[in-house]
């Protein structure tokens, strides 16, 4: 199996209000996240890939539009974890890359949520 990955930056605030007002996650906070695609096939396609990078910029796009500089309550319909945002990221490009196999998310250098069905 080949595996492709690539990473995507951006900053944005949040808050986990459903937390009890003295957890530091239910303050608004912000955080410089990190996006990890994984693609994977069994077999490269024409030109040697699993997929062109280049296609992926379409996520930096729909990252860039929607996320960056974003109050992420106001973006998403669910809590804005890391774990809720992998899985938003993960059906997000599914849908446009059938080779997705996982998407991992970063708050901190230190932290990763991932979604892999």
């Amino acid at each position: 199996m080949y595996r492709i990955s690539k990473e995507f930056h951006f900053s944005a605030s949040h808050q986990l209000t459903h937390l009890p007002a003295g957890h530091q996650c239910a303050r608004l906070h912000g955080h410089n996240y990190i996006v990890v695609v994984e693609l994977a096939a069994a077999d490269l396609n024409a030109d040697g890939f699993v997929r062109d990078y280049h296609e992926l910029a379409e996520l930096k796009h729909y990252i860039d539009d929607r996320f960056d500089h974003r109050h992420l309550n106001e973006v998403l319909n669910v809590p804005s974890t890391a774990e809720n945002m992998a899985r938003h990221f993960f059906d997000w490009c599914r849908e446009r890359w059938a080779e997705v196999t996982a998407v991992k998310v970063s708050e901190t250098p230190k932290t990763w949520a991932e979604y892999r069905p």
